[in-house]
């Protein structure tokens, strides 16, 4: 990667800095001759001088004259606006370009990063560089030719009309500027030093906002938020003193420049009105050189700015580029070289890897620390089962190592007699699986996570494709040097997990989940999913089925029966909110939310039309009440909150001045949004949970009739926003599990849960819909690094992505030491016989796991210190044995 950002500029974009030159130059002639034309129409037409009896064989008299020279320079300033038009938009898409190349460029950099550099460099520091900090280049790499040539040139242009009027003019015009030349350079140096300083105080405060981000958890559970206060403050302290400064010596600059450009017009107005009246210049000609002039301090403001901005980019890109320019950064073949269009896929049959893995004299150690391997010797076969286990560092960095993940500090690893560090990751990344015992996930769905492993580059086009806006992104792809490769092509790799085509890798990946014992979670996940019954209309009549089925259950056998209540358009539930009871249905989107209907002026409207309004107003008054009185001097977080979950800690001063104010004035005296906060409560109300007496008989039938006024008189635009519950039709905004079950669990009643779900878990084997659920449930998002899952879970996701991808060589390191025993036991029954005459290297949380392995390898403190079969090291004496007998 360049250093310097000149040389980035001219490697990749040196014929279009050409051609923005050629057009820059080619629009001088124009902009003189809009300077030299209002001298003439001053002097010649207006003055009557000069007039050419006929233009083009036409006569013409001073009128017509003018008009003519009036409409030349029209035309001249339609020119000189055409060519700025042309430039600037040119310099923008350059620009633009150039900047895509370069984040580009870094984020593949990141991509070649060997693993320990990211214990060094926090992602708080990449991201800034990549979006924030080079964000401003992109406007300068367009300017950084064309705006000196050209406002270089403009200057030139006017000087050289200024001299052409007048020699003493020309040399007043630029007697000062040889001394601005000098002097703004070596202030603006300061400015430099002290832009640097900023860039590297703001890095400091992304690394801490992004620790905070991270250790979240750690600073509430300690209380020392106040200590992370202090130390951004002083951060931010530091940043507000090095940009005073930089402010400070700008504007000092500004203000230096501003006087001496006045200096200038002095000199113009005395020398050149001496001039005309001596009659040595004509009045025409002065006032042609003052307008030059009024124009002429635009182009040396712009050049003076376009310097401050060159530094200030050069400080920028130079300062990226050296955290981005690491000695020991992985060879770019080796992680992935960008595909030409025709290529093949990238996928195509890479070698098995077969036969042993040696190591030599092996050394791992970083930035000169202490060694975490150190003169390893080991021979590992490729298709046999390796256990590594014992005491100290080191058994993670080793299983790294073998799945071609770290590169050794010294020694040699060989691949039949090749030397393995060199193998691509199109061979390693096909043909290793890694499992570690903090696995990541990315922010996407389960099954994407699990098809990770799959996704190989697929063959790029030859030729161009048919659609116009495909063929410009590809155009622009190749020449901001970009991948032309689209995120949603075929890049799924069937044939690596054994599969023709999506159905058969989808079943391919319940079989994983039954495998590794995640089936049962992905179901659970499934049945609190929705789906789209008009996408979907299989899944959506046998959930149907299912409801008809669970109905006749709980019909049948009364003790289940009385576990849930069913909705039903003529009764009230007393296991549903209020708000459920008034909608009888599932809100879609924001407009109904129980958060929203308080402020909702149709909702609003239908209490009014079933006499409702004073009574939410006074059972709101009643809640509050009773929250206030039971929630006042409670700590926060305590389970009353989330028990009642109608006032949360932060809300109860508001109540309190509520209740305060209905006290004093009457409730008559609410308005806004404390009646609001008031009419909100009741929406929240459960009968059968709440207990608070506030929903009398009455109340329940004018809730009812609030129902039918409510769907009957919704208005057309309003209808999307509420899916309403009906026997007959599947609900699009609701669960699954809510479909089946078409009602709310009895409140009170003791193992409901359990004994409902599996009712249902019944119902769902007898109508075969369980694989349909659980594909459903593969659609779940996982959140920010699989932060929706627990780590269990993630753990089990890890091993199924592994084992699917089919890989000559798997390595496990701890990757079940998460699990209960019974699971573990299970998890590594399976594997073995997954992997069965296949490779497998697993690092061993207990040593007594190692008994069904081909070979142990036994580590203390970085070294190999025993090796062979589970028999011949479990005898007294050796280090194996030690650590069983500890175990």
């Amino acid at each position: 990667m360049e250093t310097s950002v000149y040389r980035f500029i001219f490697r990749h974009s040196l014929r279009q800095q050409i051609l923005l030159l050629i057009l820059t130059l080619l629009s001088f002639p124009f902009l003189y001759a809009s300077l030299d034309l209002p001298k003439r129409i001053v002097n010649n037409a207006i003055g009557g001088k000069n007039i050419p009896p006929d233009i083009l064989g036409y006569p013409v008299d001073q009128v017509a004259y003018l008009m003519l020279l009036s409409g030349a320079f029209l035309v001249l300033v339609l020119v000189n606006g055409w060519f700025k038009y042309k430039i600037n938009t040119y310099k923008g898409r350059l620009g633009e370009r150039m900047l895509r190349r370069l984040r580009y460029e870094l984020y593949a950099r990141i991509l070649r990063f060997p693993l320990p550099r990211f214990r060094r460099v926090s992602s708080g520091e990449l991201i800034p560089m990549i979006t924030a900090e080079v964000e401003p280049l992109g406007g300068f790499i367009g300017d950084a030719l064309a705006v000196p040539v050209f406002q270089g040139g403009t200057l030139v242009v006017y000087i050289a009309f200024i001299f052409m009027q007048d020699p003493i003019l020309g040399g007043a015009a630029v007697a000062l500027y040889p001394f601005q030349g000098w002097l703004i350079p070596r202030l603006q140096r300061t400015v430099n030093q002290l832009g640097k300083q900023r860039v590297r105080a703001m890095r400091q405060i992304s690394d801490r906002i992004g620790e905070t981000v991270s250790g979240a958890q750690e600073i509430h559970a300690h209380g020392t938020a106040p200590w992370h206060l202090a130390d951004i403050s002083s951060r931010l302290g530091d940043v507000y003193d090095i940009r005073f400064e930089i402010y400070q010596r700008k504007f000092f600059i500004k203000f230096l420049n501003n006087f001496i450009n006045q200096l200038t017009p002095f000199f113009f107005y005395a020398i050149g009105g001496y001039l005309v009246i001596r009659g040595s210049l004509s009045f025409g000609a002065l006032v042609a050189v003052l307008a030059a002039y009024k124009d002429l301090a635009a182009p040396w403001k712009e050049l003076l700015d376009w310097y401050q901005q060159k530094e200030d980019n050069r400080i920028k890109y130079e300062q990226v580029v050296e955290q981005f320019h690491l000695p020991d950064l992985l060879d770019e073949t080796l992680v992935a070289a960008p595909p030409e269009p025709g290529a093949p896929p990238a996928g195509e049959p890479a070698p098995r890897l077969d036969g042993t893995l040696t190591f030599s004299g092996v050394t791992l150690a970083d930035d000169g620390a202490t060694p975490v391997l150190e003169g390893v010797n080991a021979t590992i076969a490729l298709d046999g089962h390796t256990a590594i286990t014992g005491s100290g560092t080191g058994r993670d960095e080793m299983a790294q190592l073998i799945a071609r993940l770290l590169l050794p500090s010294g020694g040699q690893i060989r691949w039949n007699g090749q030397d393995y560090t060199r193998l691509p990751e199109s061979v390693t990344g096909r043909r290793i699986a890694y499992v570690g015992p903090q696995p990541h996930l990315f922010a996407a769905s389960l099954y994407e996570n699990l098809i990770y492993g799959l996704r190989r580059p697929p063959a790029v086009p030859a030729e161009e494709p048919d659609d116009p806006r495909a063929r410009r992104r590809r155009f622009e792809s190749l020449a901001a040097g970009n991948t032309v490769l689209e995120p949603a092509g075929d890049w799924i790799d069937f044939a690596a997990a054994g599969c023709d085509g999506p159905q058969m890798l989808e079943e391919r990946v319940t079989g994983l989940l039954a495998a590794v014992h995640l089936d049962d979670d992905v179901y659970g996940m499934g049945l609190n999913h929705t789906i789209d019954p008009d996408l979907r209309p299989d899944i959506a009549a046998r959930v149907l089925a299912a409801r008809e089925a669970a109905e006749g259950l709980l019909s049948e056998n009364p003790k289940l029966g009385r576990l849930v209540e069913r909705f039903d358009p003529e009764r009230f539930n007393t296991n549903a909110s209020v708000a459920e009871n008034l909608l009888f249905g599932t809100p879609v989107g924001p407009t109904f939310a129980i958060d929203a209907l308080a402020a909702n002026d149709y909702v609003l409207h239908v209490l009014e039309k079933a006499g409702l309004t004073q009574g939410f107003l006074e059972a709101g008054h009643r809640v509050a009440e009773t929250m206030v009185e039971l929630f006042s001097g409670l700590p926060p977080g305590h389970e009353f909150f989330e028990r009642f979950s109608f006032i949360s800690f932060a809300d109860l001063p508001a109540f309190q001045a509520i209740l305060g104010q209905v006290g004093k004035d009457g409730l008559g005296s609410l308005s806004g949004e404390s009646r609001t906060r008031l009419m909100a409560l009741p929406f929240r109300l459960v009968q059968a949970r709440h207990r608070l007496g506030l929903l009398t008989p009455e109340k329940e039938a004018r809730l009812l009739e609030a129902r039918r006024l409510f769907a009957r008189d919704l208005p057309a635009d309003l209808r999307p926003a509420v899916e309403f519950f009906d026997p007959r039709r599947y609900n699009a905004a609701a669960s699954i599990q809510d479909n089946i079950l078409f009602g709310k669990l009895v409140y009170g009643q003791p193992q409901a849960q359990a004994k409902v779900s599996a009712m249902m878990a019944e119902v769902v084997e007898r109508l075969d819909l369980r694989g349909s659920i659980i594909a459903v449930g593969l659609n779940h998002p996982v959140g920010i690094a699989g932060s929706r899952l627990s780590g269990a879970q993630r753990q089990k996701v890890a091993i199924a992505r592994a084992l699917l991808k089919n890989p000559d060589l798997l390595v496990l390191s701890e990757a079940t030491a998460g699990l209960d025993p019974r699971t573990q036991a299970r998890i590594h029954a399976t594997i073995r016989e997954e992997r069965r005459g296949r490779g497998l290297v697993w690092v061993l949380h207990q040593p007594a796991l190692a008994q069904s392995f081909d070979h142990v390898l036994v580590m203390k403190s970085g070294r190999i210190v025993e090796h062979g079969t589970y028999d011949t090291l479990n005898n007294d004496g050796t280090l194996f044995h030690e650590l069983m007998r500890a175990d």
